[in-house]
């Protein structure tokens, strides 16, 4: 990308210190930071998806930076978490798929998210969210998050509005608490719109190898579409802070939805200024070792007849 360009990180960045950010504004299918036709041709799609294999391999080498750097110095904590946040059929599984899945497996921790079990509702709702974030060195991949705490329970009404206002100013101070101990986080929302999410839905009732993404639920959940857009833009603009930002990536076209977020996170990576540590031991010497080996004769041998 060109200096005169400018990155996909400040191109759907979502403003900070505000509570009235407009996510109708952003329409769905638009491609901010994409490059003009004359860089990606006359299939943009070819062009996106070879450029995201690409960014994968670079993604791989940073991802076994952090890991390297974590296993000479753990108590840094630094590791790299993805937030990945969307309306039902948003894209976050094919995101992670086509993306994070650039990526070394060993290095990588997935989560997802789903409705609170019992276990878990007897805790705090930040409770499930500590015992899922990845050890130091990894990259650690949310299938929704915490957010959900601010989502469904405002829209279901299932508990009372001062509760889940509250946790904005909790998810904030334990995100603040994360970039102390060394975690990265990048926050993105695959933004849909309302008639994308229906020919997805319907794709799945079409298909007989997509039945069981289908879920009944996510009807009712359609039903609620303007309070669940609603409660995003709120969510999105009081915990966008100058330390953990979100992102909106507009995701009505897959490729540009997986192309932004390859970029975002190898942008990300690059703000780490990760390198291959230094060795803790003398190389001439260990080479020297090496080469001068020779194997001990087994016990008991006499060395010949």
């Amino acid at each position: 990308m060109s200096g005169s360009r400018r990155s996909i990180r400040e191109l759907l960045r979502v403003p900070t210190g505000g509570t009235g950010f407009d996510l109708g504004a952003i329409h769905p299918r638009t491609t901010p930071g994409l490059p003009p036709a004359g860089v990606v041709g006359s299939d943009p799609k070819d062009w996106a998806r070879e450029q995201v294999r690409a960014i994968g391999a670079e993604l791989g080498r940073q991802q076994e930076m952090l890991f390297a750097s974590a296993k000479v110095d753990p108590a840094s904590g630094r590791r790299l978490l993805l937030v990945l946040q969307a309306m039902d059929a948003g894209g976050k599984d094919g995101t992670i798929r086509r993306v994070a899945g650039t990526m070394n497996p060993l290095g990588l921790h997935i989560k997802s998210f789903g409705r609170p079990t019992e276990e878990e509702r007897r805790h705090h709702f930040l409770w499930r969210i500590r015992r899922a974030l990845p050890a130091p060195g990894y990259v650690g991949v949310f299938n929704r998050s915490h957010y959900e705490d601010v989502l469904v329970p405002r829209v279901e009404a299932l508990v009372p509005e001062h509760t889940w206002r509250a946790r904005y100013d909790e998810i904030n101070e334990f995100e603040e608490e994360l970039a102390d101990g060394g975690v990265t986080l990048l926050k993105v929302f695959l933004h849909i719109s309302y008639d994308e999410q229906l020919d997805r839905l319907l794709s799945r009732l079409d298909d007989p190898e997509k039945h069981w993404k289908y879920e009944p639920g996510d009807v009712d959940t359609r039903a609620r579409w303007s309070d669940y857009q609603a409660a995003y833009a709120e969510a999105l603009a009081r915990c966008g802070t100058a330390r953990s930002p979100w992102f909106v990536v507009p995701a009505n076209r897959k490729w540009y939805r997986d192309w932004a977020v390859a970029n975002l996170l190898r942008e990300t990576f690059a703000g780490l200024d990760l390198s291959y540590p230094a060795p803790t031991f003398d190389l001439a010497r260990e080479r020297r070792r090496l080469v001068e080996l020779r194997p001990s004769a087994p016990e008991g041998s006499t060395g010949g007849r």
